[in-house]
C-alpha cells in the first residue's frame, strides 16, 4: 500500500530531456516528459520531469547504475 515503483524527479537547472539523453548513453532507460500530467505541470511551471520505473526484477546493481548515471549528469552540468 505504501510502496511505489515509479519515481519522477528533476535536477535543478538541468532539463529532463538532457538527463534522459545522458543516461541513455550510459545504457540506462528512463522516460522524460509530461507523463500524462501536463495540466498540473503547467500549473506548477514544471516543463517536464524524468521518471525511473522499478519492478521486482530490477537488481541492486541496476539501481546503483541509475544513481551513478545521475551523478554523471550532475558532473556534466556542474
Amino acid at each position: 500500500r505504501e510502496k511505489a515503483g515509479v519515481i519522477s524527479f528533476t535536477l535543478n537547472g538541468i532539463h529532463p530531456h538532457d538527463i534522459g539523453t545522458i543516461l541513455d548513453t550510459e545504457g540506462i532507460a528512463i522516460r522524460t516528459g509530461h507523463h500524462c500530467a501536463q495540466p498540473v505541470m503547467q500549473r506548477f511551471n514544471v516543463p517536464a520531469t524524468a521518471r525511473a520505473s522499478f519492478a521486482f526484477y530490477n537488481t541492486k546493481e541496476e539501481v546503483d547504475a541509475l544513481v551513478d548515471g545521475i551523478n554523471k549528469v550532475r558532473e556534466i552540468f556542474a
